[in-house]
């Protein structure tokens, strides 16, 4: 088959938007070593609690982020960690959403932390099931050593 890239129109690139959809601030126990595997070393994270806040296309969302979660951590050998958080949280009118957030970590001496993730979110039917139907990317910074925290911060894509 003949490549017709070069004589089929296509649409002018436009990279998507994002706007902030929530903040949340999740309180972490400490990291708890699993040991090594053939791809590098694994941690545990518990997660605590904590609490989220944020309003999107005049979708007020606000609570807390309940205990029980945890966030299974892998060091490579390159030095990259990948981060693979699972947890809930509790919107102000009692609806749980799960969040599955997979970070990944690039600290070199010298360069701007990158700190980046993909972060799918699944809701109730309901006054927030609009969640389902969207796309969510996220940033994350330590808030140590004032709170043994992270601050993961969500954006809607479009």
């Amino acid at each position: 088959m003949a490549d017709q890239t070069a004589t089929t129109p296509v649409p002018a690139a436009v990279p998507p938007g994002a706007r902030l959809a929530w903040q949340a601030v999740v309180d972490i126990g400490e990291r708890q070593a699993l040991g090594a595997s053939p791809l590098g070393e694994r941690f545990l994270v518990p997660i605590l609690g904590g609490e989220f806040a944020g309003d999107i296309d005049g979708h007020t969302l606000h609570g807390r982020v309940l205990p029980g979660g945890a966030d299974r951590q892998l060091l490579r050998a390159d030095g990259i960690k990948e981060l693979d958080a699972l947890y809930e949280m509790q919107t102000h009118d009692g609806a749980v959403l799960t969040v599955h957030n997979q970070v990944l970590i690039e600290e070199r001496p010298g360069q701007e932390r990158y700190a980046f993730s993909h972060v799918r979110v699944v809701a109730p039917q309901g006054p927030h099931d609009w969640i389902n139907r969207r796309v969510f990317i996220g940033t994350l910074h330590s808030l140590r050593p004032q709170r043994q925290a992270v601050c993961v911060r969500v954006w809607q894509l479009g």
